[in-house]
């Protein structure tokens, strides 16, 4: 390594130390955010340039998929910066808005550590490995890689399993956004057209100006303002605002019906369109947030550990250890970004080498946006936080004092308490800091209906991508037995495949809470980030033969293998169990198939420990690919 990246590595090193310890005797947000810039910086710069040259060995000639099929509906070749946008897009939806603000419960401190370091050197590795894994292997499936690499009947576990924590995921993801459109028509009605917004911009790029992509994302951002401002003008009291004010039950058979839709359409038609928009506002309003906290330096009034580190909290029951690491989910790493990194985004790839930028660097603004969650968590007095994420009589328990939530409540013209999930507080974080800055005050209203709207855009955008990515692997696995069903222009599979994944997860939506679905959702998400990362180890070891490259993802693999394996354990005897014994069906499936997944994982581990041997003791023939 040359002299000037070491020095570079040191400095950045020294700099994010020294933020480190200064936020604890100045709880300063500006110092959570330096910490993490110099993580990131050393992160990007330069370990993922080792990966990308070393261990990936990426190559600019390789023809990809998109360019090979290039069939205009799910094989598309398409510019870096727009796909990076689809990928940060679709893998960015509930869990880093929605994990660090649950996870603030346990103090800034932990979820902050998880989310700079582990994105890093976990989350971002898993990303890039995977899609590179399959771009080479025809935009394959991570069950068709766990096929190649592992054993035939791993690779069909491997396929069952994704699917069911992809129908767990879809749950998850949905729930905060029930939470925050229910009984709101600003709500509805901003992220309702943000739908005919999309369909613009598709037939402005594809159809009226084939590739004109500034224009229509010109048209889409503005629009996306205009929106907010047009729902805030329909008075909730009138014919039109009751008719729009949507109860929980609703919004949750909305949500499916609409991923359904989103999943059997081309790709270029809203997937795409809203990805690209999503990303636009995502990171535009990240940046936008950002900028906000460092003109105001508000300080965390939330303190860096808190005494429910042990468990027993009101939000999450469990001990910091291991409920941090699932809360946190997809801020720091999420099996759910294996499934876009082998799903969607691998068909649109159309260089090797944009796939550092758009796998590793997609997840290092996800981070960045879970940072910046924590923090407008973290900067609401500590009784505000818990009087919004606690139904009322638990934080009547609790014996906190919530001064400022009737005053927040009466600005963003909604009722605040009682609202868990996550959501609403990080929109009252955020429009409690915005409301600030000098130039920005006396819109709180707007600026908390325009972050409701920001949250579910995010969400949506992975809801129809994960659908979508369902599709696929149900037509996967069905093709198994009916051939026809892996034919990606037979209309019957496509229709049939993306109603029965809509539904699926739609039921578990419906029947379930965020107390419910969070940590199944949680746990078996990262149980499918640690699958990846095992065979991503599998694949390196194949490919290169040496054990100190297969590192890079054996170590976090290893690490996430304790975490998961706990959480889906202490799931089904705390959670699931009790439950399912006193009647409910709904958790009577949680429970079988928390302990499904555990024994799926369990078959990978040990087939793959039998690969490795046979790999490092030479008797097995290393990957061609």
């Amino acid at each position: 390594m040359k002299a000037t990246s070491i020095f570079g590595i040191v400095l950045l090193l020294i700099v994010a130390v020294l933020a480190l310890i200064s936020v604890l005797s100045v709880p300063s947000a500006i110092l959570l955010l330096i910490f993490g810039f110099a993580v990131w910086t050393i992160g990007y710069r330069y370990y993922s340039a080792f990966i990308a040259a070393k261990v990936m060995c990426l190559d600019a000639g390789a023809e990809t998929p998109a360019c090979r099929v290039n069939d205009g509906r799910d094989f598309v070749p398409t510019n870096k910066y727009v796909l990076f946008g689809h990928q940060f897009a679709a893998i960015s939806g509930a869990g880093p808005l929605i994990g660090p603000v649950l996870a603030a419960q346990f103090g800034f401190m932990p979820g902050l550590l998880w989310l700079v370091i582990g994105s890093a050197l976990a989350g971002a590795v898993h990303d890039f490995v995977v899609l590179v894994a399959s771009t080479r292997r025809g935009a394959c499936s991570l069950a068709d890689i766990a096929r190649q690499e592992i054993s035939s009947p791993t690779g069909k576990i491997l396929s069952l399993a994704t699917f069911l924590i992809l129908v767990l995921a879809m749950a998850g993801l949905s729930i905060a956004v029930v939470n925050a459109l229910k009984s709101s028509s600003w709500g509805v009605i901003t992220v309702g057209l943000t739908i005919p917004i999309a369909f613009i911009m598709a037939f402005w790029m594809y159809v009226f100006r084939p590739g004109k992509v500034l224009e229509a994302s010109l048209i889409g951002v503005v629009l996306l303002f205009v929106v907010t401002w047009v729902g805030g003008l329909v008075p909730p009291q009138s014919e039109l605002g009751r008719m729009l004010t949507l109860n929980e039950n609703t919004v949750k058979i909305i949500l499916p019906t609409y991923a359904f839709i989103a999943s059997v359409l081309p790709v270029w038609m809203l997937l795409l369109p809203r990805d690209y928009l999503s990303s636009y506002m995502k990171i535009g309003v990240a940046v936008a947030i950002a900028i906000c906290v460092f003109i105001v330096h508000p300080n965390l009034q939330m303190p860096a550990f808190t005494k429910f580190d042990a468990g027993g909290g009101p939000i999450i029951p469990g001990p910091l250890f291991p409920y941090l690491f699932i809360t946190i989910a997809c801020g720091a790493i999420s099996g759910f970004h294996a499934l876009v990194g082998s799903g969607t985004t691998p068909k649109m790839l159309s260089c090797e080498t944009d796939a550092r930028f758009i796998g590793y660097g997609a997840m290092l603004m996800e981070s960045f946006v879970g940072v910046l969650a924590l923090i407008a968590a973290c900067v609401l007095p500590q009784g505000d936080y818990f009087a919004i994420n606690t139904p009322p009589a638990v934080f009547e328990k609790l014996g906190m004092v919530a001064n400022q939530v009737p005053v927040l409540s009466a600005m963003v013209h909604e009722n605040l308490a009682g609202r868990p999930g996550g959501a609403v507080s990080l929109a009252a974080g955020v429009a409690y800091i915005t409301e600030q800055v000098p130039f920005l005050s006396g819109m709180m209203a707007y600026w908390y209906h325009f972050i409701i709207m920001f949250e579910a855009m995010f969400i949506l955008s992975a809801i129809d991508a994960g659908t979508r990515v369902g599709r696929y692997l149900l037509q996967e696995f069905f093709g198994y037995f009916v051939p026809q069903f892996r034919d990606m222009h037979w209309n019957f599979g496509i229709i049939s495949t993306g109603f029965l994944v809509s539904f699926f997860w739609g039921y578990l939506l419906y029947s379930g809470s965020v107390s419910t679905i969070w940590p199944i959702f949680g746990a078996t998400n990262q149980l499918l980030a640690t699958f990846a990362l095992i065979i991503s180890t599998t694949e390196i070891l194949r490919r290169t033969g040496k054990f100190s490259y297969a590192m890079v993802t054996l170590l976090p693999g290893a690490f996430m293998t304790v975490i998961t394996f706990l959480a889906c354990w202490l799931n089904f005897s705390n959670i699931y169990l009790p439950l399912a014994m006193k009647g409910n069906f709904a958790m009577g499936i949680n429970a079988f198939l928390s302990l499904l997944l555990l024994a799926m994982g369990i078959w990978l581990i040990l087939d793959s420990v039998r690969i490795w041997s046979n790999i490092l003791s030479g008797r097995k023939a290393k990957s061609t690919v």
